[in-house]
């Protein structure tokens, strides 16, 4: 269920908020940390990243997504939140990934976990979002299970998943029972239409919702590539997450002429609603989706920072015709061929 506290104006943007397992009502922004697990995005010392996470957290940004293998995302955050005021307030949604073959024993499953723990300094994970690599090896349903049994025993409030598809999300579904599973973490933008297909329905039949990222494609889908050239893939100044996406615009999606028409198409949306930007739209497009939760926008924290801008999807909805406006470039891009060309969700990791 998604609840819808919109503001009255263009000025004080209501938080939107939705609800996660039926117990945790979280927002439908919430701010990845991804970029710490690598120096290519730009570094800060660490004083100046905590007091970035205060900045959102006052901004009400207070759902933060982190992972196992995000650099010191964790231990920040950890930081941080003991440092803050109320820390009940601020949601941390963590992953343990395994790229791996292990045997998931129940003592290796715990230390995974207390790693997290002990990582954040929590008692409880509010959110664990378990990833698999290696769907031949069927030992996530046994991983899977374990966790199941710590969350009785108070070490994970709620679980989810990170890069699943379709099939697989559905056979844990089951596996596990109702509420069982709650999120899957997967990448969905205007570009990547992917979870359009069968993850909508696996999501609505299990009352799973997603957490999406790369919904702004590094930034490309941005006011600041409105009229530019083609950048060069392999360019100095591009960041690992652009040199991702614009490889799957140029040779998947499209072409750099098609991504430019759709810009022009969210650009004149934009100007239809007071102070949004094109980012604004493309994000609000993703979010207009029942099965979508939040949308993770990731942080360069201590770098650059965007939580005004951000804030402004919040204060307006798209409509009808916005909607076939963009669907009208859509059509004209292999965006609906990529389920078959690169696979479902998470296969392009695999």
């Amino acid at each position: 269920m998604v609840m819808l506290t919109l503001a009255p104006t263009k000025i004080d943007y209501a938080t939107e908020t939705f609800q996660l397992g039926g117990s945790m009502t979280l927002p439908r922004l919430f701010t990845g940390l991804w970029q710490l697990s690598s120096n290519s995005w730009g570094t800060a010392p660490a004083t100046k990243i905590r007091r970035e996470m205060a900045n959102y957290a006052e901004n009400g940004y207070t759902a933060f997504d982190i992972a196992d293998h995000y650099g010191s995302a964790e231990v920040l955050f950890g930081e941080f939140r003991e440092r803050w005021p109320q820390p009940e307030s601020i949601i941390g949604a963590t992953k343990w990934c395994v790229f791996r073959k292990v045997d998931p024993t129940r003592a290796l499953v715990e230390v995974a976990i207390q790693d997290r723990l002990d990582r954040m300094k929590a008692r409880r994970i509010d959110l664990l979002q378990f990833h698999w690599q290696n769907y031949e090896d069927d030992g996530y349903l046994t991983a899977l299970h374990h966790l199941q049994d710590l969350q009785r025993e108070g070490k994970i409030a709620l679980i989810g998943l990170c890069n699943f598809d379709s099939l697989r999300m559905n056979e844990i579904c089951e596996e596990l029972g109702p509420g069982g599973i709650v999120s899957n973490q997967v990448q969905f933008s205007l570009v990547d239409v992917r979870p359009l297909y069968a993850m909508a329905e696996v999501c609505k039949k299990h009352n799973v919702k997603l957490l999406t990222y790369g919904t702004v494609c590094g930034g490309f889908l941005s006011d600041a590539w409105l009229g530019r050239d083609e950048p060069d893939l392999y360019a100095g100044a591009l960041t690992p997450s652009q040199r991702k996406y614009l490889d799957m615009i140029v040779k998947a999606w499209g072409s750099w002429t098609l991504f430019q028409s759709l810009l022009v198409v969210l650009r004149s949306i934009a100007d239809k609603y007071e102070g949004m930007s094109i980012a604004n739209i493309a994000t609000r497009w993703v979010l207009d989706h029942p099965f979508v939760g939040a949308v993770i926008i990731g942080a360069r924290m201590g770098v650059s920072e965007h939580t005004d801008d951000n804030r402004k999807v919040y204060g307006f909805r798209l409509s009808s015709e916005d909607r076939a406006a963009i669907e009208a470039v859509l059509v004209q891009s292999n965006g609906s061929q990529l389920i078959r060309t690169i696979g479902d969700c998470g296969a392009e990791y695999r």
